[in-house]
């Protein structure tokens, strides 16, 4: 019967201690569980049933939530942005906005693809258009308006999305040279680079 929940078996001995599934937030638990495997390296198995014995339900209980595993790395993706945009922003608060606000989302940026590899790599190679029509508020969303808001203090004069394009352009490439190991990661080198195009500054 539909009704009694059978497909959502608690499995003790089977889930993980960091993927512990609490009734009501199974989409969470399984998103969190998967950014665990992500972070476990290029081979992490992240296919649904994997993911279900993680948090310790059988793996129908996640088709409600992930039709598919094609789903579920967009709903990573997602969380990648969000994760990414929410950092962008605390940067920019802790460097009082400004031009001192644009630089430090630029390193922030950087500094985030060279903590978190997959997920980062991950967030760039979904094909999802319609996440900028169907959420907008998401953390490709923040990230992006961020990037407007400064280059209008950091490039005045030049089309907002033009300078936005540049701007993103710059810290994404130079983050994909230090993922792919063209050159090492040094943040005060990442810094000084940064600087040259968000603000001109050191």
């Amino acid at each position: 019967m539909a009704g009694k929940d059978n497909s959502v078996n608690i499995k003790g001995d089977g889930a993980k201690a960091t993927g512990a599934y609490h009734h009501g937030d199974l989409r969470a638990a399984v998103i969190a569980a998967g950014l665990t495997r992500l972070a476990e390296g290029d081979g992490a198995e992240l296919g649904l049933r994997a993911l279900a014995r993680d948090v310790g339900v059988s793996a129908t209980a996640l088709y409600r939530h992930f039709p598919d595993k094609e789903a579920l790395l967009d709903a990573l993706a997602d969380e990648g942005l969000r994760r990414l945009g929410a950092l962008q922003a605390q940067a920019w608060l802790k460097a009082g906005g400004g031009v001192a606000g644009f630089k430090a989302t630029g390193i922030a940026y950087v500094r985030f693809a060279h903590d978190e590899p997959a997920l980062f790599r991950l967030s760039f190679t979904r094909q999802m258009p319609e996440r900028y029509t169907k959420d907008a508020g998401d953390g490709g969303e923040v990230a992006y308006n961020l990037l407007r808001a400064g280059v209008g203090e950091a490039l005045p004069g030049v089309d907002p999305d033009t300078a936005a394009l540049h701007a993103w352009a710059l810290v994404h490439g130079l983050a994909m040279l230090i993922l792919d190991r063209r050159i090492e990661w040094d943040e005060a080198k990442v810094a000084e680079v940064v600087g040259l195009t968000f603000g001109g500054v050191g």
